[in-house]
């Protein structure tokens, strides 16, 4: 194919060569999605429907849920079809699609995953200013924010991928529409352009990266000057579910596009681009629940209510309705 203008689909990575292997594969996605959509959904309820929650740092949890839930459908359905009915295609228009949705929902993440660190920084570093400096038109306005940022990097970058003469046939070496896979399908010397894109967006990205050091810098120091063992863990508590999810994002994100050229290879990229693509809106849900105390509460009673409402004598000393 001599130009972009002549591709009218791209082929995307297949997983396996024989009919049973794509089933197994199928049925992989279909549970890690299954998985994924219900651990977020159960906290995007819960947030919603119990008062208790409705603060700061639930309130951007279930925006991070949402965007959870938004990325893992962007990727996972297509590959699913793509086993179940033994192809790899994807048209032109659907990559970019993908693409645009991906970077959108992963961007608006990071973004969110900074402001949920001020949120803690100021919860424990200035807890008598807390309502004031995150208060509900504060919150929503730092949650548009990341939402926004998220679109415009999105934009840019489809905008400015998809413009590039593309040369190199139409194969990407990935089960989904990426920018690194397909500027290596562009002609010489014509990738420049989004590779100076890419440089601001990772020194932007570098630059929320510092923030959220420093703010976790500053709280482990005020959690350290706390006298009381209890209080120490009680204030660890609320961050560490962030910091694991930070951790997990930056690390693979990083690993992903900053690694030598000399350990690349098509399996690796694969793994490591499932890892933060796939494993971490399922692996979410469960670090942010499994330490929280009041977010167990508030799906354990919402789990009661359901089974209620379906007829079920689920015993519980939770009441439906605060």
């Amino acid at each position: 194919m001599s130009n972009s203008s002549s591709i009218t689909q791209f082929l995307l990575l297949a997983f396996a060569d024989t009919w049973e292997l794509q089933l197994l594969h199928f049925g992989l996605f279909l549970g890690i999605y299954l998985a994924a959509l219900l651990g977020n959904a159960l906290i995007i309820t819960a947030i919603a429907c119990d008062h208790r929650l409705h603060s700061p740092m639930y309130f951007f949890l279930l925006n991070l849920s949402v965007l959870d839930l938004g990325s893992i459908s962007t990727t996972v359905p297509k590959a699913m079809a793509n086993s179940l009915w033994d192809t790899r295609a994807i048209s032109y228009w659907g990559c970019a699609a993908q693409l645009f949705l991906f970077v959108f929902f992963i961007g608006a993440e990071y973004s969110l995953l900074t402001v949920m660190s001020y949120d803690r920084y100021v919860a424990i570093c200035q807890p008598l200013h807390y309502g004031t400096l995150l208060g509900s038109r504060a919150c929503v306005h730092m949650a548009a924010a990341a939402w926004g940022s998220g679109f415009l990097t999105a934009l840019l970058h489809t905008a400015n991928t998809f413009s590039l003469p593309l040369c190199q046939g139409n194969v990407l070496d990935q089960f989904f529409c990426e920018v690194p896979e397909i500027l290596k399908l562009s002609c010489s010397h014509s990738y420049l352009r989004e590779v100076g894109l890419l440089v601001v967006s990772v020194s932007l990205s570098f630059g929320c990266f510092v923030f959220i050091v420093v703010s976790y810098v500053q709280i482990f120091r005020a959690v350290l000057r706390i006298p009381s063992e209890q209080g120490r863990h009680k204030a660890f508590s609320t961050c560490l579910p962030h910091l694991a999810v930070v951790s997990l994002f930056i690390s693979t994100a990083i690993f992903a596009y900053l690694k030598p050229p000399s350990i690349s290879s098509p399996s690796l990229n694969l793994c490591v681009s499932f890892q933060y693509s796939v494993v971490a809106p399922v692996l979410n849900p469960l670090i942010y629940s499994m330490r929280n105390q009041e977010l167990k509460d508030a799906l354990r009673k919402l789990m009661t209510c359901s089974f209620s409402e379906a007829g079920m004598n689920f015993p519980s000393s939770f009441a439906c309705h605060s």
